[in-house]
């Protein structure tokens, strides 16, 4: 694992002894629990370094997450949350996901890795965001969730309080995706303000298109939305 100090120094992301260490213990984890549940396809060490771990923490290159909030909404494995948290460890965490078990094991990384400030939710993103302990409580959203722009604007942006910022991890082929989302965007109170767009190198030589997609939340998002459950999929804005 100390390849990935040496990896992210390229992309001038500073990583610890300390903190590669931490990053260590979390793939172990991870390989261990996806043993008996399906946390990720990606297991070899050399991938989930490249892959996960240095792809989730190139938020912190774009934005400044210290002293922060922010609520990773669909987090599956953690993703980009937990290694943003381990880089950021003054940013203040909340990983969201639907299912149980992977909350358990976001529990059991927490705690392995003694860290504070961070909490793991097991919940539904509509359901969360008209939660009034989470609905524009955060400084950022983020997530690396599968899904169209519109659909993941209406799960995160209500999440975001004004001022705050939504960040959507994307492949660098997201430009027909991104034009199609911006009316919904709009109808949720955001506005994209950049794409920040880079590749990752892997090490194995493949190349990795990657896209950040930086959208402002300008005013408060109307109560109707996030819709009920499986409708924002079913039917983007």
């Amino acid at each position: 694992m100390n390849q990935l100090i040496e990896i992210s120094k390229e992309y001038s992301i500073d990583i610890t002894e300390n903190q590669c260490e931490q990053f260590k213990t979390y793939f172990e984890l991870l390989v261990e629990w996806n043993g008996f549940m399906n946390l990720t396809s990606i297991t070899e060490k050399k991938d989930v370094m490249i892959k996960h771990f240095l792809d989730s923490m190139m938020a912190a290159k774009y934005v400044d997450l210290s002293g922060k909030t922010l609520i990773d909404v669909g987090t599956g494995a953690g993703f980009p949350g937990l290694p943003l948290k381990i880089l950021v460890p003054e940013l203040n965490v909340c990983l969201l996901d639907s299912l149980n078990k992977r909350v358990k094991f976001l529990n059991e990384v927490i705690d392995r890795l003694s860290l504070s400030g961070i909490d793991a939710v097991h919940m539904r993103a509509e359901d969360g965001a008209n939660n009034k302990l989470y609905r524009e409580k955060f400084d950022f959203a983020t997530s690396r969730a599968v899904a169209n722009l519109s659909t993941l604007s209406e799960y995160c942006l209500p999440f975001v309080k004004q001022g705050g910022k939504f960040i959507s991890y994307k492949s660098d082929d997201c430009e027909e995706e991104i034009n199609s989302s911006k009316n919904a965007i709009k109808i949720l109170g955001g506005k994209i303000n950049k794409v920040e767009s880079f590749v990752i190198n892997s090490l194995d030589g493949e190349v990795l298109g990657r896209s950040l997609v930086i959208i402002d939340k300008l005013s408060s998002t109307d109560k109707k939305y996030p819709r009920k459950a499986g409708v924002p999929s079913k039917s983007p804005l």
